[in-house]
């Protein structure tokens, strides 16, 4: 699928504002793509794809959850966690786009997972780090994405960690497991 087309059907889901955050996202993914070795095209479309879900109505993706069997901890959770699982299957679905790649990091990029693929790690980390965020330590994330993608990542996971737990929210099983791994294979 080509790019305007990928962005054509997207527009359609997503408010403008979510429309330039996503726009920001596939501009940092393809860069990040470029910097560290990934296949450009692929970064392109996961980052277009990443929230073609966020807009669903809750009982749409809640349903999805259930009929496709996919972890029932998701709707013990912030349903804000249920777009990226749910994106990846109806990406598949109603784009057609098939690529295991592109899905995994769709599915991935909001809850990471131990041992991603550099595609994964690029497309939750363009989320984290695009234009259009300000947040505490983002800046410190994008500086760390210009010399070293992982550091960059796990500081973009410990952030995600830490503003849950300061902000007395529950964090989802798979992302404190994707800490753990990445804090394991930093030394910590």
């Amino acid at each position: 699928m080509n790019r305007e087309d990928a962005l054509a059907l997207v527009k359609k889901q997503l408010t403008e504002k979510r429309y330039i955050h996503t726009i920001g996202v596939m501009d940092t993914a393809i860069n990040l793509a470029e910097r560290y070795g990934e296949v450009k095209k692929k970064a392109e479309l996961a980052a277009i794809f990443h929230d073609y879900a966020k807009f669903r109505p809750l009982d749409e993706m809640k349903q999805v959850i259930v009929e496709q069997n996919m972890d029932p901890n998701l709707l013990l959770f912030h349903s804000e966690l249920w777009h990226a699982p749910v994106g990846a299957y109806l990406v598949e679905q109603e784009a057609g786009i098939i690529d295991e790649d592109i899905l995994g990091a769709i599915r991935f990029h909001t809850s990471g997972k131990p041992n991603m693929s550099l595609l994964e790690k690029i497309i939750y980390l363009a989320d984290y780090i695009e234009p259009g965020r300000d947040f505490p330590g983002v800046n410190e994330v994008r500086e760390l994405a210009k010399e070293n993608l992982d550091k960059a990542f796990f500081q973009a996971v410990k952030n995600t960690i830490i503003y849950l737990i300061r902000n007395n929210r529950a964090v989802f099983p798979l992302s404190v497991d994707t800490y753990n791994y990445y804090s394991k294979k930093s030394g910590g």
